[in-house]
């Protein structure tokens, strides 16, 4: 399996009738003998064109006991409309159950601050940071402007952690009171990513060392909430073993997710060697750390700056990608093989025991088998 193929989602488009008054029939079969929790259903627009309404905001679902489901409209390709060319929803699966949803068209969708469970933005304020988020976790990365701040300068594309112990969002709150590194009850900043890769960052592997972009140089969002926030930074050119490579980074995470998927697209000069993209994990003092290169991950238990708990980290990524697992003095990194087709995409992220979701390092490597066994059996999606 390629990685470009390796996603959450399956849509199997048997059969495409308008049927019921102008309603299409989506269902949605989980093959595996485990649980799926906020499992995200992704339509593309060319599926739901029976419907006859462009504007997928005006798209509406609802379960099988007719309650609506909250959707939202996504722009995957960035083009020069804006246009959203996708519809996502999301939904709790028993294990082996089949779910079915109606779609309709009608008025245009209206949210409340109260749908959203995943957001992002730039942070111009705080010296160029992006910072984005979900119901679980938080992060954040850093902008050119920090590489020149006389307070704390800065250079690294690490990508950092905000661990939060409550579900609502928090970024803008954290960064108005300016006060993130106590924990008042909703969370902190205890994680120093500095330079190492932090929490899932990505290099590129040759001749036994870690090349890295610096900050990012340019931001654009592509969606933001209420269920998914997804961007892309932009990289200055960066030496590798004497060639330059540039660098666009796609992020995107999910409402209920421990992790976050990334994109990297790299380009370097016609004629150079393949590369090898290596993701990164921030090597901490007394860390357990379990590489299972079958399934695909690595895992990291390990103890929260400030005697503040414990917390897991993880890369998953497609297992047939996998070349070895090596190391620097910064950081612990799993390297993909030469070669593989850009945009490379993998998943990284985290979870704080005292968020009282995840509270041991085996109850960590249980939710990253069964992330990565999700990946390799997608919910199977039919549309009459």
């Amino acid at each position: 399996m390629r990685v470009t193929s390796f996603s959450f989602l399956l849509v199997l488009v048997m059969a495409s009738e308008i049927v019921a008054q102008g309603q299409l029939t989506v269902t949605a079969v989980n093959k595996l003998k485990t649980a799926r929790a906020s499992e995200t259903i992704e339509l593309r627009a060319e599926a739901l064109a029976p419907l006859g309404e462009k504007d997928l905001m005006k798209i509406h679902v609802r379960d099988s006991a007719g309650k609506e489901v909250l959707a939202q409209a996504v722009d995957t390709d960035y083009d020069d409309y804006h246009k959203p060319d996708t519809l996502i929803f999301q939904a709790d699966f028993a294990p082996n159950e089949t779910k079915t949803f109606t779609l309709t068209a009608g008025a245009r969708r209206e949210y409340s601050k109260e749908d959203f469970r995943a957001y992002g933005r730039f942070v111009r304020e705080r010296f160029d940071d992006f910072a984005w988020e979900n119901d679980r976790i938080a992060h954040r990365t850093y902008g050119k402007a920090l590489i020149t701040w006389k307070g704390e300068p800065l250079t690294s594309s690490a990508i950092d952690i905000w661990s939060k112990r409550t579900t609502k969002l928090v970024i803008n709150d954290w960064y108005m009171v300016d006060d993130y590194h106590a924990d008042h009850g909703e969370g902190v900043d205890a994680y120093s990513a500095g330079p190492t890769r932090g929490c899932g960052g990505s290099g590129i592997w040759s001749n036994g060392q870690l090349y890295i972009p610096t900050n990012f140089v340019d931001s654009r969002v592509l969606t933001n909430g209420p269920i998914r926030v997804m961007f892309e930074l932009v990289y200055e050119p960066f030496d590798v073993n004497g060639v330059k490579v540039s660098q666009v980074l796609r992020v995107s995470l999910d409402a209920g997710s421990q992790l976050d998927r990334f994109q990297v697209s790299s380009q370097a000069a016609p004629g150079s060697e393949s590369l090898a993209l290596a993701i990164g994990l921030k090597k901490v003092k007394e860390a357990q750390k379990e590489f299972n290169q079958t399934r695909g991950w690595l895992t990291i238990w390990e103890p929260v700056e400030k005697k503040l708990g414990m917390q897991g980290l993880a890369v998953v990524v497609d297992p047939s990608t996998v070349d070895k697992l090596a190391e620097d003095k910064l950081n612990n990194l799993v390297v993909l093989k030469p070669g593989v087709a850009t945009p490379i995409t993998y998943w990284a992220g985290f979870a704080w025991d005292r968020a009282g979701q995840i509270t041991s390092a085996e109850s960590w490597k249980a939710y990253v088998d069964q992330f990565a066994e999700r990946l390799r059996s997608p919910i199977e999606i039919s549309i009459k």
